[in-house]
């Protein structure tokens, strides 16, 4: 079945002076000239879309998003009727001004969820985000990994999305470093509250938790690596930041957080973990 907005295996049928023609017993879509193609090939991959005059079209350029998923993309220019956004293809994905939760401006950059419409078979972009996150049916238990995609940021945190599915919230006490919006991260869930709202946190659970963020972050170096690093008490300023991110004050309390546990061995050369 060939399925508008989404990536998938098709026949290759024939080729005309318009470029390939791929299908299956659903119909046929066309593969224009300039996407590379094997001619021994009896199936491409390809995404499919439907051109402005309706026909199927395919590409073998997959967009930053399928129908369903969320991507993070730029505004090329608006019109009357809707804003045009870079999806990552030759063909721009159309924001209708009824989906922009705010009024769209060219150049800059937006959270899209891309929808595919049933009734017009169309694919077509949205801003309006809550209107897809749904948590009346989470399935998911403490300690599951999660995909997650940031999307807002206020004073309690950093809002996601779960799973392409679900409304999740980083606190702002479990950030251990630079996260920016937009950016597509793995999470853990550390709480499913009564309301089904969703904690998410960037470590397992499991993994030692710390007070102090600069001790977190320090740990999940060490246990995340080779288990050293060439840091310690007597280190530049500069080498710390450039390492680290922290300054040197933050970077001696938190080694003095993971030493006081017995966590660490402080050597000459550096920082071992033992814990």
């Amino acid at each position: 079945m060939i399925r508008t907005g989404y990536t998938q295996e098709l026949a290759v049928l024939r080729k005309n002076t318009q470029g390939t023609i791929l299908g299956d017993e659903d119909g046929e879509v066309l593969l224009p000239h300039g996407e590379q193609t094997d001619p021994d090939q009896e199936t491409l991959t390809v995404f499919v879309y439907r051109g402005p005059d309706g026909v199927w079209l395919a590409t073998q350029k997959v967009p930053k998003a399928e129908a369903g998923g969320f991507a993070r993309m730029r505004v090329m220019r608006t019109g009357v009727e809707g804003a045009y956004m870079d999806w990552g293809s030759d063909h721009e994905l159309f924001v209708p001004v009824a989906e922009q939760k705010k009024a769209l401006v060219e150049g800059k950059w937006y959270i899209t969820r891309v929808v595919h419409d049933e009734r017009s078979d169309q694919v077509i972009g949205s801003t309006r985000l809550e209107d897809f996150l749904d948590n009346t049916s989470v399935t998911l238990q403490r300690g599951d990994q999660v995909t997650v995609m940031v999307f807002g940021r206020s004073a309690l945190g950093l809002a996601v999305i779960v799973n392409d599915r679900h409304h999740g919230l980083i606190h702002a006490s479990d950030l251990f470093r630079h996260v920016s919006v937009g950016d597509r991260i793995t999470g853990y869930v550390k709480q499913v509250r009564e309301d089904r709202k969703l904690d998410i946190t960037l470590q397992p659970i499991g993994y030692r938790q710390y007070n102090d963020a600069n001790a977190a972050l320090l740990a999940k170096r060490l246990q995340g690596g080779t288990g050293f690093l060439p840091l310690n008490d007597k280190s530049e300023a500069e080498d710390i930041h450039a390492e680290l991110g922290m300054s040197k004050k933050a970077f001696k309390k938190a080694l003095g957080a993971l030493y006081k546990e017995r966590l660490v061995r402080i050597e000459e050369n550096g920082i071992v973990w033992v814990g």
